[in-house]
């Protein structure tokens, strides 16, 4: 039975679609009815919010205002938001449009290794001696405390009672020999010593520079990746911090 089946369909008649009539060429191709049916549909839409937007305008408080109004304005008749950089100074941004982000962390840790060894060259003596401290001495009475000497409590010389390294006692004093310099060598060491703390401090800037630089590289690469929720701004990017965003937990496949 089957074979006559196929052999019945054999004999019908094809229903081709109907086509676009060779004096409505010029039209385009013929409108179906799933078609009428897409344009009816999107018609309809455009009507409904057309409707719904004049409704909301009759309604309107012409006193109201929303901080929207001027974060945003009309381009050709569309709505954009204004964007609001973040405020880097014109090397960071020049550094960050010519530089990746390996480059970045490469140079900060020559600007931290760097950094180090000044510091074990210098030892920040002088910043130890700077940094304001209490050393609290007991007495017996008050005679003692207004005949009390300093340099021969913490037995030094009274020169070097501002120190808090490199105080020898006096005894040790005693047994040093001091090699003769003259006021210029003395001069020359101190100016070299300025010269490399000036070093040290401008290393230290450059390499907070350079962090921010690389946090916000990392922060932009974190960014660009595909999410099912926007991260939230928490703070704008500043010449002294990266900016901060706030990720929704996503649960890992």
């Amino acid at each position: 039975m089957s074979s006559w089946k196929k052999a019945a369909k054999s004999n019908q008649k094809v229903h081709r679609e109907r086509a676009q009539p060779a004096a409505r060429s010029h039209l385009g191709l013929l409108e179906k009815k799933k078609d009428y049916k897409q344009r009816a549909r999107d018609r309809n839409q455009k009507e409904a919010t057309l409707k719904l937007l004049r409704k909301r305008a009759l309604n309107k408080n012409p006193d109201e205002f929303y901080h929207h109004m001027i974060n945003s304005k009309i381009e050709q008749g569309e709505h954009h938001e204004l964007d609001k950089g973040d405020d880097f100074t014109k090397d960071q941004i020049k550094l960050m449009q010519t530089q990746d982000f390996k480059y970045i962390a490469m140079k900060r840790t020559v600007e931290a290794n760097k950094i180090r060894r000044l510091q074990g060259q210098l030892h920040m003596t002088d910043v130890v001696n700077e940094t304001p401290n209490k050393h609290i001495f007991f007495v017996e009475d008050e005679q003692e405390a207004e005949e009390f000497d300093l340099a021969k409590r913490l037995d030094t010389h009274p020169d070097l009672i501002g120190r808090r390294s490199n105080r020898p006692r006096m005894e040790d004093l005693s047994k040093l020999k001091l090699a003769t310099v003259s006021p210029e060598h003395i001069e020359r060491i101190n100016q070299q010593r300025s010269v490399s703390y000036k070093e040290l401090m401008r290393r230290i800037d450059r390499e907070k520079e350079l962090t921010v630089v690389q946090k916000t590289l990392e922060i932009k690469r974190a960014l660009k990746q595909k999410r099912a929720l926007k991260p939230k701004l928490v703070a704008k990017g500043t010449p002294n911090q990266a900016p901060q965003f706030k990720f929704k937990f996503e649960r890992k496949r």
